[in-house]
């Protein structure tokens, strides 16, 4: 693997932005897992994508389980995927196994506000449209 640089990520060619992307630490990570916003969402918050959290509720937009809506449990950082509640395969054995959705591949349809900053974040976008000055 190669090893961790910011320089990468002003490259324009694809395989060095790849190699950021793969190579970068879980705190840079949390910044890749953004999702898209319901219309509703977006009119209410002024932002089109807000970082996923687990207690979000999601609509899945792509794949097998398209169209399905349920919170999610859990978000794996290092593949990029989020677990959601309801969403499984049945394997041979008969046992039950989640299945991993593509954080880009989800809506969000309603935030978990329980904490105070996330919450804080969300409003102050509203009041900061306002217009440059020349």
């Amino acid at each position: 693997m190669i090893k961790f640089s910011t320089n990468l990520k002003k490259s324009k060619q694809p395989r060095k932005q790849r190699a950021y992307r793969y190579s970068a630490p879980l705190h840079i990570r949390q910044k890749f897992s953004g999702a898209h916003l319901s219309k509703e969402l977006r009119e209410k918050y002024g932002k089109r994508s807000v970082t996923l959290r687990s207690g979000d509720k999601v609509k899945i937009l792509k794949g097998q389980f398209k169209g399905k809506t349920s919170s999610v449990e859990r978000i794996d950082l290092k593949k990029s995927k989020a677990y959601i509640t309801g969403i499984g395969l049945t394997k041979k054995d008969g046992s039950k196994v989640q299945y991993p959705v593509t954080i880009s591949n989800v809506m969000i349809t309603e935030l978990k506000l329980d904490d105070k900053k996330r919450k804080k974040q969300l409003e102050n976008k509203n009041e900061q449209k306002t217009p440059k000055k020349n």
